[in-house]
């Protein structure tokens, strides 16, 4: 049975019979749960303002490349983040691991 087509992207009927046939279950919290998805809400909010609306990309694949050296080279290796200490990413998991071993 198919679904009328609402607004929300991410909510919608079509995506939600998508994922059902590949058998894939969503993960969602209820509306207006601010809270629900903050890590990756703001890390798409950093890469959009820090990154992405700075700069013009000639192709596609200029674009992909970029954002993949922002997010290696710049956001996990060297951005300290205040969640956890002002550490970056790496430099966090490294700690972590220090203190596991």
């Amino acid at each position: 049975m198919r679904r009328p087509i609402e607004h929300g992207q991410y909510t919608s009927g079509q995506l939600a019979d998508a994922a059902a046939e590949l058998g894939l279950l969503r993960s969602m919290g209820r509306t207006g749960v601010c809270w629900d998805n903050a890590a990756a809400e703001s890390f798409w909010s950093t890469f959009k303002n820090e990154y992405y609306h700075r700069h013009t990309f000639a192709t596609i694949d200029a674009a992909r490349r970029g954002a993949y050296l922002w997010i290696d080279g710049w956001y996990n290796a060297r951005r300290r983040h205040s969640a956890i200490g002002y550490l970056s990413p790496l430099e966090y998991e490294r700690r972590q691991l220090a203190l596991a071993a």
